[in-house]
């Protein structure tokens, strides 16, 4: 066994808990007597009306109306935001609807102005083909200014025919350019004037569409606002 040390109680400390513990038992116990000499007994009241001057039922009535009342607001909301929605989609399909028939205006130009360049292609291979026909002609012919004859040959008479029939394949070829560029011409701007007509047209359709969708929301609110509402001729109840 090894070594230890014995230490000796405190008396002195040992009496003081257990005063504090007497005390603090005591102390408890008068609260508890205490508590039960203060109960509260039961309460007795005189009957009496309470509540305000309106009776049971039309209390009931009142409750009633305004939950249908909340109920056609609920409707209304509901048919608002689906008429919202349809108003967006259509909106959104009109735009496509314009992007894709500006698309196709577009393409139209583009294969006409491509048809009007193979026609010009093909009128000056046509005419140059023409001249160099006509040149060959030409060849061994005298020439007006190198021959001053007082009674012209046959020669000099082919080659009148000859510079005359050129002179008029040129005319009517520049003629037919004229008249190329000018239905080309007009047709260009009766396709803008047909697109800015489309363009105005759907700006109002728009805007017609808004403006009635705003009113008809800007009505439901007046008749919402006003008092009793629920009876406004739209409420079937």
């Amino acid at each position: 066994v090894g070594p230890y040390v014995l230490v000796t109680p405190n008396e002195t400390r040992r009496k003081q808990l257990q005063q504090s513990k007497l005390i603090a038992k005591k102390e408890l116990d008068d609260l508890e007597q205490w508590k039960k000499e203060h109960r509260p007994g039961p309460i007795t009241l005189v009957p009496q009306r309470l509540g305000g001057n309106e009776s049971e039922a039309q209390v009931r009535q009142n409750q009633q109306m305004i939950l249908m009342q909340y109920k056609y607001q609920k409707k209304l909301k509901r048919e608002e935001y689906v008429k919202a929605k349809k108003a967006a989609e259509e909106a959104e399909i009109l735009k496509k609807k314009a992007i894709q028939r500006e698309k196709a205006e577009r393409l139209e130009v583009k294969k006409r102005q491509e048809e009007m360049q193979r026609r010009e292609m093909f009128l000056g291979d046509q005419k140059y083909k023409t001249n160099e026909l006509l040149n060959r002609l030409d060849v061994g012919l005298p020439k007006s200014d190198s021959c001053q004859i007082a009674n012209p040959g046959p020669e000099s008479t082919a080659w009148k025919r000859s510079h005359a029939y050129k002179q008029a394949l040129r005319e009517d070829e520049n003629r037919r350019l004229e008249e190329m560029r000018q239905e080309q011409q007009r047709k260009a701007e009766l396709l803008e004037f047909k697109q800015k007509q489309e363009e105005e047209t759907r700006t109002r359709t728009l805007k017609n569409e808004q403006r009635r969708v705003n009113n008809a929301f800007l009505d439901r609110l007046q008749n919402k606002t006003q008092p009793n509402s629920i009876y406004h001729p739209g409420y079937t109840g």
